[in-house]
């Protein structure tokens, strides 16, 4: 193994020509030193033979050797803060590998299989997290910076725990309220290029170390007293409940972590001892997959849905039901393989823009993607000889192993295919829906009325699914396409080895329980269109994810240990739950999203220009035109805004130290605030555009707009940034995620939301940050909110709404009452006002949208 070497922010800058180096033995990929980007400016890193060495998040290298001692090699005892990886353990076979158990029965289980299945869980945790070695690899951020590294995630997932069982009135006071919130949300990005910056200080290893242990003698000591284990089942209703939300999503967490060792350096992991053995076929370079034949499936009814008095835990998705007719259709019996797959990648698949959708062609653009992510080149482009990147190892590229990829290429390669072989219309090759799916499962036996009668994860642990299916941890990668027994129809893997992309979005199912009171957003902001669905589970996919009723989704983009099989025959619009009616929790069908890409980049440039207009313009500005008989309210509203936050704290005596936007736009009030007196101002803005429009500003100190007159008439207006050179060096943009605000801001004289609640998945998440003994608002600070209150089914389910809904009893639940609701007694309101905003279309046509402006002060 080779040495775990950091640099140091000098040590990078003096090495400007390091390169990627790629062995047989480490595939490993060293730091790129880079120049620090443009303040507001992500630092893009397109693939994964790229790192961004941007030094802010070396800060995290203590280099102290207390610190990091026993982070190299096997862990050592203090290492292990739940049951050790010996003999007697949950899990661990006589030969001291390790397996997951069977999913708990939540009606007849005792509560010792309850605390053994929490210790498995916890247990895999560690073992997986045995595989990091040394300091680094803890804190540097995923190649793309569309995840946190993996600190977070070893602390998220304990937190996770006492945050939920305190929401269940089970845990009664936090364990460290720090790291509560610094560990709390994870992220979900919106698209490939939306990265997030990693770059502040954590905790040290030992110190999340040393939280793991308190909180899994918490969490043990509540399974062994909670009375809700004597009273069983345990159901979606019942407090108890939180133990295994708790449970699965750690279990969900071992699955996607795994997938990020999949892309870390390969010098900084270590395959750990107690991993489960490979299936032999990993091994075996040399045999060759069977032929890809496409079984017919005869027409026949399922119904998608878990039944609600199942008796195992499940996720607000998997609930209600909805029936298909699945015409007839023909499916390949097999996962695409590797050696498959390679005729594409050696045809110059990756380079023919016709096999891609729009988006998907993007994306590999954009990554300068020339083959599958995990495949690592043996020799000189063009040759074409690739080995196998595990998650802790190198092999050989075994022909016969399943193709990892994501879904733009999944789609890519079934395009290809049925263009090589003649196959247009019915006949084209693609990807399985949702209910198609359900008509392969010959290893679940179905009732009277199509549902599972059965759940094999609630009765075999992943040895006992050892030589049936590769799933629960049965071997310690995914296995040959053809390595597991067939189903009586002749499909190889309905169910593990990798995932199964689909063509189908997630949606919701009808008559659906909606969202758990407890986790109000696991699945709802993923109601959009954008999230195709994932079935079967993976070789690491345990409990409620080997489960059949499970139904994950992920962008497309995204690599998951998920490969694919084709289909062919009526298309997916036919039998798939991309269908109408409902597909969404609320009325709104995401299907009649989508518009062409150049449709929606031509909308979105427009709207940029709209924003700098309504920002940067004067009234008589965004006037002009045959407009000026009338008198249009709402023209320069972000000086207003800035003045109505300044004028407060100057009469409250709250000091114009450093302020905070969120929903920062193109920058024009973070540069008022700045003008104003503020000495320093942070905008953040989920829209890369919008933050690039705002740097550039601030560089320049002018903005070009073209003002639309009519039609494609344009006047060219150059409009002055507020404040001058001197207040704009007090602003700096960072792009961010209003549902996931970095958790080391603040805290803040002043926070701005500026109009942003309408407008995000979950309205509540930005909210929650503002109070607390880690809020974004000092003691005495000052909040305003502006919102529109115009919520929509499109943006956030209806559950998640601060109000423009009724109650149980019908009464309305207003808006302005929900705020107060969410901000809680840490906030008094100071003043409330309707502010216009004005937005130009054309000369002639304007929008006005009159936003409630409420300015709360922190008292708690």
């Amino acid at each position: 193994m080779a040495p775990v070497v950091a640099l140091s922010p000098e040590q990078a800058e003096q090495q400007p020509d390091l390169k990627r180096r790629r062995t047989e033995e480490a595939a490993a990929t060293d730091a790129l030193p880079a120049p620090a980007p443009a303040a507001g400016k992500a630092h893009l890193n397109k693939n994964a033979n790229s790192f961004d060495a941007s030094e802010e998040w070396r800060r995290n290298l203590r280099g102290d050797a207390e610190l990091v001692s026993g982070l190299a090699g096997e862990r050592p005892d203090w290492w292990w803060t739940g049951r050790r990886p010996e003999a007697g353990a949950p899990g661990i076979l006589p030969d001291g590998t390790l397996t997951s158990l069977p999913a708990p029965n939540l009606a007849s289980m005792t509560r010792q299989q309850a605390l053994d299945y929490f210790e498995n869980t916890w247990l895999i945790t560690e073992v997986l997290f045995s595989a990091l070695q040394g300091e680094e690899c803890f804190y540097r951020p995923p190649y793309h910076n569309l995840r946190h590294p993996f600190i977070f995630y070893y602390g998220h997932v304990a937190v996770f725990y006492i945050n939920k069982l305190r929401v269940a009135g089970i845990q009664a006071e936090p364990l460290n309220l720090h790291f509560e919130q610094v560990f709390e949300v994870g992220v979900d990005e919106m698209s490939w290029d939306d990265l997030s910056k990693n770059d502040m200080l954590w905790p040290s290893v030992r110190e999340v170390n040393e939280y793991r242990r308190q909180v899994f003698q918490a969490v043990r000591r509540h399974i062994l007293t909670h009375p809700g284990f004597d009273s069983l089942p345990v159901t979606w209703g019942s407090p108890a409940w939180a133990f295994f939300m708790g449970m699965e999503h750690e279990r969900i967490h071992i699955e996607t972590s795994s997938v990020l060792m999949r892309e870390l350096p390969l010098c900084l992991l270590r395959r750990p001892p107690q991993w489960p053995a490979y299936h032999p076929s990993v091994l075996d370079s040399t045999r060759a997959p069977p032929a890809s034949d496409l079984i017919t499936v005869p027409a026949g009814d399922v119904t998608l849905g878990k039944p609600v008095d199942w008796p195992s835990y499940g996720w607000d998705n998997e609930y209600g039901s909805r029936a298909f007719h699945v015409r007839e259709f023909r499916a390949s019996k097999a996962l695409v393989s590797n050696a498959e797959f390679l005729e594409f990648v050696r045809d110059g698949g990756y380079r023919s823009k016709q096999w891609w959708g729009e988006e998907g062609w993007r994306w590999r653009t954009f990554r300068n993607a020339k083959w599958p992510a995990f495949w690592v080149p043996d020799g000189p482009q063009g040759l074409h000889r690739y080995k196998l990147r595990l998650c802790f190892e190198v092999v050989d590229l075994a022909p016969a192993l399943p193709a990892v990829v994501n879904h733009h290429e999944a789609r890519a390669y079934a395009n290809w295919l049925s263009a090589k072989q003649g196959l247009r219309g019915d006949a084209a090759l693609r990807l399985l829906t949702e209910p198609e799916h359900h008509r392969l499962r010959a290893i679940a036996k179905r009732d009277a009325e199509g549902r599972a009668a059965e759940d094999p994860v609630m009765e075999r642990s992943g040895a006992g699914f050892a030589g049936t299916a590769n799933l629960n941890l049965a071997y310690g990668a995914e296995s040959g396409v053809d390595a597991m027994p067939p189903t009586a129809a002749g499909f190889h893997d309905v169910f593990g080895s990798l995932w199964q992309w689909c063509e189908d979005h997630i949606a919701s199912l009808p008559s659906s329980l909606g969202v758990h009171p407890y986790y109000d957003d696991f699945t709802t902001p993923c109601y959009d269109g954008e999230h195709n669905v994932i079935l079967g589970g993976s070789f690491i996919s345990t409990g409620d994810e080997a489960s059949v009723f499970a139904r994950f989704h992920f962008r497309p983009h995204f690599f998951q240990h998920a490969g694919f099989r084709l289909v062919s025959g009526t298309g997916p619009k036919e039998t798939s739950c991309m269908d109408s009616p409902p597909p969404h929790v609320g009325s709104w069908d995401p299907s009649t999203k989508r518009a062409s890409r150049a449709a929606a980049d031509a909308a979105a440039a427009e709207a940029l220009q709209q924003q700098l207009l309504s920002g940067y313009g004067s009234g008589e500005q965004l006037l002009e035109g045959g407009g000026t008989a009338v008198q249009l309210p709402g023209a320069e509203y972000p000086a207003r805004l800035a003045g109505m936050l300044v004028a407060a704290a100057k009469k409250l005596s709250v000091p114009l130290g450093c302020a905070l936007e969120v929903g920062a736009g193109v920058g024009a009030t973070s540069f008022q605030l700045a003008a104003a007196g503020f000495e320093s101002v942070l905008g953040v803005e989920h829209d890369a555009r919008a933050v690039g429009a705002a740097t550039a500003a601030q560089q320049a100190g002018t903005v070009a707009v073209a003002r639309k007159d009519e039609g494609h008439l344009r006047s060219q207006l150059e409009l002055p940034v507020p404040g001058g050179a001197a207040a704009r060096a007090r602003v700096a943009f960072r792009q961010m995620d209003p549902c996931c605000i970095a958790p080391d801001l603040g805290p803040y004289d002043a926070v701005l939301l500026s109009g942003v609640l309408e407008k995000i998945p979950s309205p509540k998440a930005p909210l929650g940050r503002m109070g607390g003994p880690r809020g974004l608002v000092k003691k005495g600070g000052l909040l305003l909110i502006t919102a529109s209150y115009c919520w929509s089914e499109r943006t956030a389910a209806s559950q998640l709404w601060l109000g423009g809904t009724t109650d149980s009893a019908g009464k309305a639940v207003r808006s302005a009452d929900g705020l107060a609701a969410a901000l809680g007694p840490d906030f008094e309101l100071v003043e409330a006002a309707d502010l216009p905003q004005a937005t130009r279309a054309c000369e002639r046509m304007y929008s006005v949208a009159v936003m409630h402006a409420t300015l709360w002060r922190h008292v708690a």
